[in-house]
This record gives C-alpha cells, structure tokens and sequence, in this order.
C-alpha cells in the first residue's frame, strides 16, 4: 500500500513541483544555467496511477506526469540500496564498480570515479543532498561522498533515528516493530517522520533559493519510503480500503523456478508481525495481503518486478510545451537504464563536456558513462507528439538499446538464512544471476562468479530463466528448457555474455570503437 503514498505538491519555484517518484528529475530555466531538482524515492516501483495501477492513489504525481515523460521500461542495475545507488550517482555498473552489497567504498577499491553531483559542482553548481541519497555507511564513506559531492553538509532528518523504533501498534495495545506500521504522526518521537522532515527542509531550500541570485542549483531529495519499515500516517489508511486490494493472478513460487533465482524475504521475517503469522522458510507463501508475486517481497532478485522502476523526466520548455493538446501522457517504451541519467542530464543542461563512453577497463578513467543520454527517445516522443502520431516509433526503438542489463549475487544454490542469499557479502558471494531485458523478453543465466576479478565463469551455467513478456508479462513460465525456444536461448544467451555494450545504439558503438580515447583504455583524465 505504501508505494501509493503521495506527498503534498511544492512549487516554491517556477516549474518545479516535488513528488515522491523513484527517479524525478526536473529542470527550471533561470537565468543562463538550469536548476535541477533530483528525487530518489526507496524501493519505489510503478505502482502509480499515471503507469496505470487503478489501485494506486497518486494524484499529484499523476499531474507532474501531465507535464513531463514518463518511461516504461525503466531498470536498475541491481536491486539493492547501495549498489543501485552507486550505480546511477556515478553512472557505472556494479562489475565495475566491485559493490555488490554495502560494504565498501569505490573511491577505494574500484577508482576514484566522480558522481553525478560532482560534476555539476565542479561546474558551477550549489549542490545540496536531502534525505537519503547515498546509501549511508561503508558504501559512500560514511560521509554521502563528502567533500566531493556537495557543497555543503548533506541533510538527514533527525526522525531517522527511530527507523527501528518499537511504535507500531499491535492488537493488544503495546507497541512493536512491524512491517506495516501506519501511525499518528504527532505521536512520534519527534512529532514527525523523516520524509516530513526532508519534505520540509527541500521547501525551505527552494522557496529561499527563488528570491536568491546565487549559482545555479542541484537538489537532491531522497526519500525513504516505501523502504521497510512501512510506517506511514494513518491517514493514508483509509484511500486503500482492504476490500479495495487484490493479489496478483499468481502469487506462489513458479514450478520451474530455480532455486537460486528465489529470494526468501529474510528482512521481512525479522518484523513481529510477519514473525507471528510462523511461515515456513524459505517457500512459505506470504498471506493475501503482501501481493507478494511468485510468493515473494522484496527486491532481492531479478524479477521485472524488482528492477523496474518508475522514471519521469520534467523539462521545461520541452516535455510541458504540449500540455494542454495531450488526451493522455507524454510516455515511451524504450530501453533505459538507470546509468544514462548522468550523461541525459549532462546533455539536456549543455554542460561543456558529455561523458564519453567508458573503455572496458575504467579504473583509472575518473569521469565516463556506462549509459548512453536519452535525450533522442525525449525529443522524439515530444516530436510525435505534436505531429498527431501516437504509434510507438518502432524505427527509433530498433536503433535504440537493444537490451539492458541487471545483476544479482547469491552465496549458493539454495536459499539460507546464513548466509543471508537475499543480502550476501562479497566473500560469500559464490554464483552471480545475470538477467536480460529485450523488448520483448527477459532472460537470465546464473553462473559461477569470480568475486576476487569481480568477473563471470560462463562456462558453468547453473541455471537459465526465459520469460516473454508477450504471453506472460509476469514472468510466472520459465520456459528457458523448452526445445521450442532452444533458438531463442542461445541467441539471448550470446546478447547477454556479449555484454551492454553490444546492445548499444550501433551508431554510438562505431563511434566509440573508432575513438583513440576507446582503444587506448584508459589514458583520458576527467572531472
């Protein structure tokens, strides 16, 4: 229920309005540089009224929607807190940046890449951090990248102290750590919760910043919610009557599910409320409540589900120029990942220098992209638009991506509580899930993993998973072992081991390819 709660609307400056989405970027024209207002919303996924889930509550956002684009097939690189993060902040992927969990820091053990917030402050911008943008701790230095990525102290809301705090109410009139944790708000301690708290401090950064003639600005605001515990206002409770939710037409663990693939919620298990319904490790299904698909919750995997995510992109002067001749939303169904943001926002504000795109060894390459801008799928969406054209541009998205890419480890073959397969280290890590999403299908082979070169053993192959999302968008018929689809397989198979950057536009893989800068490795300096 949590991923429909909407935060109140802001515009404290022109054309910037503040949601909770998982990744929002807006821009305001001001002057001769744009502002950029950057949202993270935690474990955040689709369930939006503007992606269509008629279950959700979200009007604002669906009104920010209104003005902007919105993408449907969106992924993360991994669907973890601190490598999914580090991942986007620095537009690398997790191979690269050696951080499969949260427990170190790249500046240290992969190279001194610089993030996104960086760059912009080293060209010009104020940078401020709100809430939760790095993942706290080891992951970022237990700093948020400080000095490098702000140009002040980021801000955290005192309430986050008592994330793990006994106030949820139980039945019998105590109070406990639940999962599900609606409360008063004016009985917290502190008398408020902390994305209240970031809510409010952002406010107070725009509304001083739209009387202000200082430097251009980039706000990032992280919100910690719908992240566990789901403690949220009681107020909230009564737009998602119990009669008002469904499950999905299949919650329970597929037959041909591999083990490794499935994930056992351990995180969840941990709260009283779960604790006291006595489920079984690791298969017991999650009651009707959860919309637990395939019989699971949370992210801990490669799912369509985990790593898809929503991303609605405001530009002013370009997404909102044809508001008000819309009968419906500004969308495309490309293939994004989470790593082209760094080089759109590059791109979309004329910075001097767009990031190039990285050599296969970038350890010493301070400033490139694993992701390409998706500044042409905007301006193409806009383009048909406004000519009346509402087909998918079938042409643009045959030259675009051809495939994106995600990960996820495991210690073994089989779920366990110790280690954690939903959260292993890194010296646990002993088999590696690699999934492809094409247009139309998501393929993933787990196969033994090298932790200490950070590197895939294709040879040993433990399992494959092939789902296409024409017949089963949900991704409940493994048919990888299907003869009928042994073409389909070994195909994706070579797209998958080939790797992102043969599913790149081909344009750009000629480009860089041909490049001095791509053949010598690693010889430019940047950022």
């Amino acid at each position: 229920m949590l991923h429909c709660f909407d935060f109140r609307v802001m515009s404290s400056i022109t054309e910037i309005i503040l949601n909770t989405l998982y990744i929002f970027l807006s821009f305001s024209g001001i002057e001769a540089k744009d502002n950029i207002v950057f949202i993270i919303v935690d474990d955040l996924r689709p369930a939006l009224g503007c992606y269509g889930d008629t279950m959700a509550h979200t009007p604002n956002i669906d009104a920010l929607a209104e003005s902007s684009i919105y993408f449907n097939n969106a992924y993360v690189q991994q669907a973890l807190c601190a490598p999914s993060r580090n991942s986007f902040l620095t537009s690398r992927r997790p191979d690269t940046l050696h951080l499969y969990d949260f427990y170190s820091y790249w500046r240290e053990v992969a190279g001194n890449f610089t993030t996104l917030p960086q760059y912009f402050k080293e060209n010009g911008y104020h940078t401020k951090a709100i809430g939760k943008i790095f993942h706290p701790g080891i992951s970022s230095n237990w700093s948020d990248d400080q000095p490098y990525s702000w140009s002040e102290a980021p801000y955290h809301p005192p309430t986050q102290h008592y994330k793990e705090a006994s106030v949820c109410p139980q039945a019998d009139g105590t109070f406990g750590r639940n999962l599900v944790c609606p409360v008063e708000v004016r009985f917290q301690p502190g008398h408020s919760l902390p994305d209240l708290q970031s809510l409010d401090e952002a406010t107070k950064f725009l509304q001083a910043q739209s009387s202000a003639t200082l430097s251009p600005f980039f706000l990032a605001v992280g919100f910690h919610k719908p992240h566990v515990p789901l403690k949220y206002p009681v107020k909230y409770r009564e737009l998602h009557p119990l009669e008002s939710i469904h499950l999905p037409s299949a919650h329970w663990r597929p037959s041909a599910l591999p083990t490794v693939a499935w994930n056992p919620w351990t995180d969840l298990r941990e709260r009283e409320d779960v604790a006291a319904l006595n489920v079984s490790f690791p298969f017991g299904p999650m009651p009707g409540w959860s919309m637990a698909e395939h019989g699971e919750w949370s992210k801990y995997s490669n799912f369509e589900v985990s790593v898809r995510v929503p991303f609605i992109l405001h530009v002013p002067g370009l997404t909102d120029s044809i508001r008000f001749q819309r009968k419906e939303y500004l969308s495309s169904s490309a293939l994004v990942e989470l790593v082209d943001i760094f080089p759109t926002l590059v791109e979309l504000t004329g910075l001097p220098v767009v990031p190039p795109l990285c050599p296969v060894n970038s350890s010493l390459v301070q400033l490139c992209t694993e992701g390409i801008s998706i500044g042409p799928v905007v301006e193409d969406a806009v383009f048909r638009k406004v000519q009346g054209t509402e087909a998918r541009n079938r042409h643009l998205e045959q030259k675009w991506k051809t495939g994106v890419f995600s990960q996820y480890p495991r210690p073994g073959l089989f779920p366990t509580l110790k280690p954690n397969s939903d959260k292993p280290r890194l010296k646990q890590i002993k088999v590696m899930g690699y999934s492809l999403r094409t247009s139309r299908h998501r393929y993933t082979e787990w196969v033994l993993f090298d932790r200490k070169n950070f590197k895939p053993d294709w040879k040993y192959v433990i399992s494959r998973e092939l789902y296409d999302h024409q017949v089963d968008p949900e991704e409940n018929m493994n048919i990888a072992d299907r003869s009928v689809m042994s073409e389909t397989v070994r195909a994706l198979s070579m797209q998958l081991r080939a790797g992102w950057r043969y599913s790149l536009p081909k344009d750009m893989l000629r480009r860089n390819y041909s490049s001095k800068y791509y053949n010598d490795g690693m010889l430019l300096q940047g950022g």
